[in-house]
């Protein structure tokens, strides 16, 4: 079911910075070879050198017994631009 956000979300600062670094992390993760749908994807708020970013990391979904493989893109918080991509082993 398709709904409408109302103005109030698209003034919240911090819910549109949100989907905006989750969708440009999404565009990444496809790049990198990440399966979204297959993917366990959480976001919370990482302070770097100089900046905070929105760190989205992507795990397997299907995670008990097994280590690594995560893909982790931070994505500037003000602008929405993919600052860095780790890799878990």
């Amino acid at each position: 079911m398709q709904q409408t956000l109302d103005k109030t979300v698209l003034e919240d600062e911090l819910a549109v910075s949100l989907a905006r670094a989750v969708a440009a992390a999404n565009v990444r993760a496809r790049q990198e070879g990440v399966e979204l749908k297959q993917s366990l994807v959480t976001a919370a708020e990482h302070t770097g050198a100089d900046e905070i970013c929105w760190r989205i990391s992507y795990g397997p979904r299907e995670y008990i017994r097994h280590c690594g493989g995560d893909v982790i893109i931070e994505v500037g918080i003000n602008d929405g631009q993919v600052r860095r991509v780790l890799r878990g082993q």
